[in-house]
């Protein structure tokens, strides 16, 4: 579903993506591990077209999309949860999620799969965004990410900063849109036992650099673990 090649990002003279490469398989969750400043969110922002990709290709299904302004990556398809949520505060809940829709016709309905993952929207739809504890806001970002179908979603630390009963929520929302074998899932995260549970593949970031690659199940033995906290 993405293929990334050879991706290179500079801020000013410091070369902050080096050469990144990889695929990010429908029905899958592909995780993307690293301390701070190894540059994660970056990632995600020049897939994201808000910061231009100084060289090398981003192709999503059958598109190349390297040049593509955001807008246009969201309408082939790409939902993007940011870090820190980035809900709108004075909006209500379905206001939040109907921004989710922007991109498909007018009078397109919420979709009830976004409640059934996650109830607790529903019951407060008339309550402003910035009424709502911080794992309510992440589900959310979520729910409005997942509102106009996406064939790709992308998280950024989606457990920042959350309760441990929210993060379950969460895991069990990832792991069942991943089986429904229709949706690729990119998730960047720090949080080492969340990504262990979920990842089909994963990858470890350093100094902007690809250094670790494999099957989440080999996690563990690979030595992750021990690689994120040197």
């Amino acid at each position: 579903m993405l293929k990334v090649d050879n991706l290179n990002q500079y801020y000013g003279g410091s070369h902050i993506l080096r050469g990144i490469s990889f695929e990010a398989p429908v029905g899958k969750v592909t995780t993307v591990l690293g301390r701070n400043g190894v540059g994660k969110t970056t990632l995600l922002k020049t897939l994201m077209g808000i910061v231009p990709a100084k060289t090398g290709s981003v192709r999503f299904g059958e598109r190349d999309l390297t040049r593509a302004p955001s807008y246009a990556r969201v309408r082939a398809g790409i939902g993007y949860v940011p870090q820190g949520r980035e809900i709108f505060p004075r909006l209500t809940v379905e206001e939040n999620l109907q921004m989710g829709l922007a991109t498909r016709p007018r009078g397109t309905p919420i979709p009830e799969r976004v409640y059934e993952m996650f109830p607790v929207l529903k019951q407060m739809l008339a309550r402003r965004g910035g009424d709502l504890s911080g794992g309510q806001q992440q589900q959310l970002a979520i729910g409005r990410a997942l509102a106009f179908d996406p064939r790709l979603l992308i998280l950024d630390e989606p457990t920042e900063g959350i309760q441990p009963s929210i993060i379950k929520d969460i895991e069990r929302a990832i792991r069942s849109l991943a089986a429904t074998g229709e949706i690729a899932i990119l998730l960047v995260e720090q949080y080492y036992d969340f990504a262990r549970a979920l990842s089909d593949q994963y990858l470890v970031m350093e100094r902007g650099e690809i250094v670790m690659r494999g099957e989440g199940r080999n996690m563990d033995a690979d030595g992750v673990r021990e690689a994120l906290a040197v």
